[in-house]
């Protein structure tokens, strides 16, 4: 097993960020997000000639009465079809597993679903599929997400492939009057007011303004991009997104329950695409929406806004994972989903009042 240490930082970070998997809950910024709830391990698989050619970097964190769980975020990062790779990360994760008692390994890979080879692979080397999953709530990282292919195209190609709705609400805003601007540290106060806004309206839990915080103070102006949509001076919303190596992923969105007839997530959208178009990335990641693509659903608004966009539907294969104590993975999973039973109970409870 040979894990990453401070004389290989930086060859690390070269190696993830030139890589075409390259995702930024693989970075050592991210695992120093996650500090101090979790502690992370890097996995790297050399070559003879000591070049990285495949990493996964596993977030640790001890479960009360159960022991440690071990978990990668949009892992591996190497040919995903390269058995003998695989096979080496597998051996090495085995070991720290032993390392620190694990009870279990999750990996949600940003692999597509319909890849029967990785699939194939990762049963032959022991691994568990699961792949059933439909709502937000049952995984950490969403399944089903919304992905633009920008590489190598032109603003005026990627916005007249968007919906006619959403190309007519893009202009809406500008007519109107909003502006969007990027923001710094401090904007985001006003961000964190209006996602506090978002949140009791759309009934979910938000983080603290520290962890924002902590975000932009980890992966710097260079990783973290604010951008705020003002009317008549005033902040309406915001979206935080991240770029790293050849992507941007759209991570959060608030908006205020003022002045939501203009528009403004449409011009944030379009500024946020337009700018990862000009760093001359591979992608724009909308991120999650809910598996199920019914009318009637909760969050079919969210599906339908995504959709305008003209990004790609896409469904990950899932979570794969290695329960090292089959029976303590099978009580932690009761007690987690009791948990999130409750938590779900008391968010409609407030939602009420």
């Amino acid at each position: 097993m040979k894990l990453l240490d401070k004389d290989n930082i930086e060859k690390y970070k070269a190696f993830l960020i030139n890589h075409d998997r390259c995702n930024f809950q693989q970075s050592m910024e991210w695992a120093k997000v996650k500090e101090p709830a979790w502690k992370s391990e890097t996995i790297i698989v050399e070559d003879e000639n000591k070049n990285i050619i495949a990493s996964l970097m596993v977030l640790i964190r001890k479960i009360p009465l159960f022991g440690n769980l071990m978990y990668s975020p949009r892992g591996p990062v190497c040919d995903i079809h390269d058995e003998k790779v695989l096979k080496e990360l597998t051996k090495s994760l085995n070991e720290l597993a032993k390392k620190y008692k694990a009870f279990v390994l999750k990996i949600e890979p940003d692999i597509k679903s319909d890849d029967k080879e990785f699939r194939n692979i990762v049963s032959k080397l022991g691994y568990k599929i699961k792949d059933d999953a439909k709502n937000f709530s049952e995984e950490i990282n969403p399944r089903y997400v919304f992905r633009l292919d920008i590489k190598n195209k032109t603003e005026d190609e990627i916005f007249s492939n968007f919906h006619s709705k959403t190309r007519y609400n893009v202009r809406l805003g500008e007519k109107k009057g909003v502006t969007i601007k990027e923001g710094n540290r401090e904007d985001l106060k006003d961000f964190y007011k209006i996602m506090q806004v978002t949140g009791k309206r759309d009934n979910f839990i938000i983080r603290p303004l520290e962890y924002f915080q902590k975000m932009y103070d980890k992966l710097g102006d260079e990783h973290m991009k604010i951008l705020m949509a003002y009317y008549e001076d005033k902040p309406i919303s915001g979206i935080l997104n991240i770029d790293y190596g050849n992507k941007v992923w759209y991570l959060y969105g608030a908006s205020s329950n003022e002045h939501r007839n203009l528009m403004p997530n449409y011009a944030l959208q379009w500024e946020g695409i337009k700018y990862a178009i000009k760093q001359k990335k591979e992608m724009y990641d909308f991120r999650g929406v809910s598996g199920v693509v019914d009318e009637n659903h909760p969050q079919y608004g969210l599906y339908r806004f995504k959709k305008g966009f003209n990004a790609e539907f896409t469904e990950f294969i899932g979570e794969i994972y290695i329960p090292f104590k089959p029976l303590w993975y099978k009580m932690y999973k009761i007690s987690e989903k009791l948990y999130k039973n409750s938590r779900g109970i008391l968010m409609k409870l407030k939602g009420r009042k």
